[in-house]
């Protein structure tokens, strides 16, 4: 069942608890994100960037940028007591994890034909909008191959690998809460979680994001 972290009070502590979690315990690369302010409209949260038409409320790198991510427990510490409000951002790629992200219906429709398959996920991070499953990194060698042998990619289906980023919970969003739709799970060895391969997902996410609006085209060559 999915947990919304929105449904219950965050404590002042908690994002700086998650980031170091990831920092240290997972040795995932994170970096602080922009966090939401109140307008004047109370039911209204604008992004705390100087963009008054922010695509990404709360939920992507301000300052320090996204290159600044680390894994450095004092750096992580200092960065969320200076602002416990900031946004959990993980930087994809390289020796963390990568992300395939879909609309949020075509990825309740995968995440049930993954189980039917009896396919292993890694985390899954549930945005007021889509779903974004986490797995093995990859390079663009890698992933090009792989697209090159589908028919089809909807371009509602997105790819979040070297020089990129995903926001994590406890973040908060313009939209709500970002939230663990599949909690991390210690992989066998060592206490890093689980994180399967693109390869494993690949077919089932292409499928499942043709039902979202926004199909996408064929790909050109």
């Amino acid at each position: 069942m999915r947990e919304i972290l929105g449904r219950r009070r965050v404590t002042r502590w908690a994002r700086r608890t998650a980031a170091l979690t990831c920092a240290t315990e997972w040795n995932w690369p994170v970096v602080p994100g922009a966090a939401l302010q109140i307008s004047v409209r109370p039911s209204k949260r604008l992004c705390a960037c100087p963009q008054p038409d922010c695509a990404v409320p709360g939920a992507h790198p301000l300052d320090p940028d996204l290159l600044a991510a680390t894994t450095d427990a004092r750096m992580v510490r200092w960065w969320w007591t200076q602002r416990p409000t900031a946004s959990v951002l993980l930087a994809t790629g390289g020796s963390a994890p990568c992300a395939l992200s879909l609309p949020a219906a075509a990825g309740e429709l995968a995440l049930r034909e993954l189980d039917r398959r009896g396919v292993r996920l890694g985390p899954v991070v549930a945005t007021p909008t889509r779903f974004l499953l986490l797995v093995a990194p990859y390079d663009l060698e890698e992933l090009g191959e792989l697209l090159y042998a589908q028919d089809w990619v909807p371009s509602s289906l997105r790819f979040h690998g070297e020089g990129g980023y995903v926001p994590l919970p406890p973040t908060e969003t313009a939209g709500g809460a970002v939230a663990w739709q599949r909690k991390p799970t210690p992989a066998q060895r060592g206490g890093t979680p689980y994180l399967p391969r693109l390869e494993e997902l690949l077919d089932v996410l292409v499928e499942a994001s043709t039902t979202a609006p926004d199909g996408g085209s064929r790909l050109a060559y």
